[in-house]
């Protein structure tokens, strides 16, 4: 049975730092690409950061470009988001997602349930 667990999540001042933790199961981990998205209320679920396996590739939306840090420590089956410098729009609930592209043009995700950060004075 496959399983993402995120876990970190809570309120912060702004300017504080959180970090998220994707322990994942049942499927081969180092496998899959990691991915982190969130949701703010009313909005629709966007890309905040990726990471290859080796993790040696690493992408960012332009809104956390420098404040967050994607990372992956495949002994642990877990995948990390820093969050770093947090400002109030980064307030949501963030996903994390294992994508695995084979080159047949199959895909397989899956998605754990979220994890809500609130960034508030």
């Amino acid at each position: 049975q496959v399983q993402l667990v995120e876990s970190g999540g809570g309120v912060v001042q702004p300017g504080g730092s959180l970090r998220l933790s994707c322990e994942t199961s049942g499927f081969t981990f180092h496998g899959y690409a990691m991915r982190w998205f969130r949701q703010a209320p009313g909005k629709e679920r966007e890309f905040v950061a990726g990471i290859g396996n080796p993790a040696i590739n690493t992408n960012y939306s332009e809104s956390v470009k420098g404040r967050f840090t994607i990372s992956r420590d495949n002994s642990r089956r877990t995948a990390y988001l820093q969050m770093d410098n947090l400002k109030p729009e980064d307030t949501a609930v963030y996903y994390c997602n294992a994508r695995l592209q084979i080159l047949d043009g199959r895909e397989f995700t899956y998605w754990g349930q979220g994890t809500q950060v609130t960034v508030s004075s």
